[in-house]
């Protein structure tokens, strides 16, 4: 047995109280009374505890204006009972809770309407618990905290990190891959049960192949429906330091974090600290100490909005900065984290906090690259650049005009323009912004062809080629959300929507290529990426443009001497043999989408572009000269008349991409 002490900031509370079982026993013993320190607003309860595992509960005499109507534990679909249910039954069981759930909320809502302040006591979990059972206990109607002690103190796992000296890539040259846990591993056809942090495991090699070394993770805090398919639609963290249970343990998310960082690949947590679930533990403490009383803005409220304005002078804190920043510190020292995608900065509305909070996450990281990232939507500069409290923000603005130029052929260039080089927006470097052509707020944008335009098939993948090419070329980090790579047709929903691996499995008929030569040319164009020191900066200009025949051309390069030209068709009309002028350099360079090398003479160069298709020219070098034809075995065998001479095929290791 060893003394252990738990703790409850309450400061304006006055009375305090714990709930302590043994995780074994079925019933909570008497309550024990907490004794509260004036000086620093803590309330204290010190117990003997053995090793082993321990379920508890805080009571307060709340000082928050409305009393939560307590939300039913959710079912356990691991017990005897919905074993034998089928997935289509266990999704209905899901929705009558989830309206359950919905219309107690809406009872809530009107109790803090018509209810006047009243001290009464109210039952909640920790908010700093690091591990929670949502579903309760015997008499515990609502959820309660884990706690496990080893030879007398509290630890959270038994997991060792092998892998934390591993190279992991610079911001600069990040390529991120946003997925969903519970919909990124198995496929609808899958007999077994997937969707967990060991089963993301066991797609690395995947991740691996496509060239992936950033990985955006939402949302692993525990949130309000406790069912991990709603966590697209659902951004309402209950808890702060406990992860979604039903993706796994802690030790899982850890050895998942650890190989990945094995094998190069960062991991980026989505942090939702706009506003949390209107049952989260500190709302029924003081609502009003850490909430703002009303919503900044109703048509933008998703639940109690944190105020990180408000300074408590008595106690010399800022009640909601720290108890967020308490937050973020554990899950980067933790979990090893290597950055944070900022949900609803734009909501935030609070520089001077997200300064302070991107400073600590970042010192508790260390050395370590670490990468903070903001949905700030409508993007603009001032969240990132010199005085911004971000390296980075969602570019929505791009995601938008090359929507319209892929589904309504808005071929506007000045617009174009302006997304490729965001610098025409006033940001300043590449990892100022963070391109995609979809993510978990959108459908597919092959989706959006299908259901707006009635565009499918080889059309749509060639638009979708054309986008993909637009987002990895231009200034900015590229974001790949799951599944587009491969063609996945799934509409956004709140159900299930697992990634369907079959789309690019081996098939006999080969009625999948079209799926397997999109993923082949997301793997080229990332490798041309990733090995390409011209995308790693700023360097960028466009050297020709076409408003008649809708052609844009721009090149790309680094200080090394890397350069790279893109060469984009947006009209519907093939172009035979276009002159494409300015080119940088003469000499020879390799045309990377069809594989073949092209000569520039007087600083121009001819090209086949055929519809909506761009060509990426990779310079070879001053020194380099194509490889010497090979004898022809029938010296009687003239060339065609009509042979291009001025293009030769190269062997692979003679190209240097």
């Amino acid at each position: 047995m060893a003394p252990f002490t738990f703790t409850l900031f309450a400061p304006y509370n006055k009375q305090a109280a714990l709930r302590l079982k043994n995780a074994s026993v079925r019933m909570f013993g008497v309550d024990i009374l907490m004794e509260k320190d004036e000086s620093n607003g803590y309330f204290r309860a010190t117990v003997d505890l053995a090793d082993g595992i321990f379920h508890y509960q805080f009571k307060i005499q709340t000082k928050s204006w409305f009393e939560q109507e307590p939300e039913p534990a959710l079912p356990n679909y691991d017990d005897d009972e919905y074993k034998e249910m089928t997935q289509e039954e266990k999704q209905e069981k899901t929705h009558e809770f989830s309206k359950l759930i919905d219309e107690i909320r809406e009872r809530n809502r009107q109790r803090e309407l018509e209810s006047t302040f009243t001290e009464i006591w109210y039952t909640f979990v920790d908010p700093y618990a690091t591990d929670v059972d949502e579903r309760g206990t015997d008499d515990a109607h609502k959820a309660v905290g884990i706690l496990t002690i080893k030879n007398g103190k509290r630890i959270i796992d038994e997991y060792e990190w092998k892998y934390d000296n591993c190279f992991l890539p610079p911001d600069e040259e990040l390529v991120i891959y946003e997925i969903h846990v519970g919909d990124f591993s198995g496929g609808e056809n899958d007999q077994h049960a997937r969707g967990q942090f060991k089963h993301v495991r066991q797609k690395i090699d995947y991740l691996k192949e496509l060239g992936i070394n950033a990985r955006g993770m939402y949302s692993f805090f525990l949130v309000s429906l406790h069912i991990s398919m709603f966590i697209l639609f659902r951004y309402n963290p209950r808890y702060y330091f406990a992860i979604e249970t039903s993706y796994g343990t802690t030790a899982d998310l850890k050895e998942m974090i650890d190989e990945m960082h094995k094998n190069g690949i960062r991991v980026i947590l989505d942090g939702v600290y706009n506003h949390c679930d209107c049952s989260s533990p500190l709302t029924q403490i003081d609502h009003d100490y850490w909430y703002h009383h009303n919503p900044k803005d109703v048509t933008m409220s998703w639940g109690p909005e944190w105020n990180y304005n408000f300074y408590d002078s008595k106690y010399n804190i800022w009640p909601a900065r720290k108890f967020i920043g308490d937050s973020i510190r554990y899950m980067v020292e933790e979990f090893h984290i290597d950055g944070i995608r900022f949900d609803a900065a734009r909501q935030i509305q609070n520089f001077d906090f997200l300064h302070w909070v991107v400073k600590e996450a970042k010192k508790a990281a260390g050395p370590k690259p670490f990468y903070c990232v903001a949905e700030f939507l409508p993007d603009e500069p001032c969240i990132t650049n010199i005085d911004g409290p971000m390296d980075g923000c969602w570019h929505d603005s791009f995601y938008w005009i090359v929507r319209d130029l892929l589904l309504h052929d808005n071929t506007d260039i000045g617009r174009l323009k302006s997304v490729i080089d965001c610098r025409q927006q006033g940001y300043l470097g590449v990892t100022n912004v963070v391109n995609y052509i979809g993510n978990h707020d959108h459908d597919r944008m092959l989706v959006e062809l299908g259901k707006e335009k009635c565009i499918f098939d080889e059309e749509a993948f060639k638009r979708i080629r054309l986008g993909v090419v637009l987002q990895m070329t231009s200034i900015g980090i590229p974001m790949i959300w799951m599944g587009e790579e491969m063609g996945e047709y799934k509409e956004k929903t709140p159900d299930v929507a697992k990634i369907d691996w079959s789309l690019i499995a081996e098939r006999e008929d080969n009625s999948n290529n079209i799926n397997k030569s999109l993923l082949a040319f997301y793997r080229g164009l990332v490798r041309l990426r990733k090995e390409n020191k011209a995308f790693f900066q700023t360097n960028l200009d466009f050297t020709h443009e076409d408003h008649n025949a809708k052609v844009l051309a721009y090149q790309r390069w680094a200080n090394s001497g890397e350069r790279v030209v893109v060469v984009v068709n947006l009209s519907g009309h093939f172009l035979t043999h276009y002159p494409v002028p300015n080119m940088p350099t003469n000499g020879w360079w390799h045309e990377w989408t069809f594989n073949y090398d092209v000569k520039v003479d007087y600083n121009e160069v001819h090209l086949d572009l055929a519809e909506r298709e761009a060509k990426i020219l990779v310079w070879l070098g001053e020194d380099w000269q194509p490889p010497a034809p090979e004898p022809q075995s029938d010296p009687s065998i003239e060339p065609a008349p009509n042979s291009d001479t001025s293009t030769t095929e190269a062997s692979p290791e003679d190209k240097q991409q």
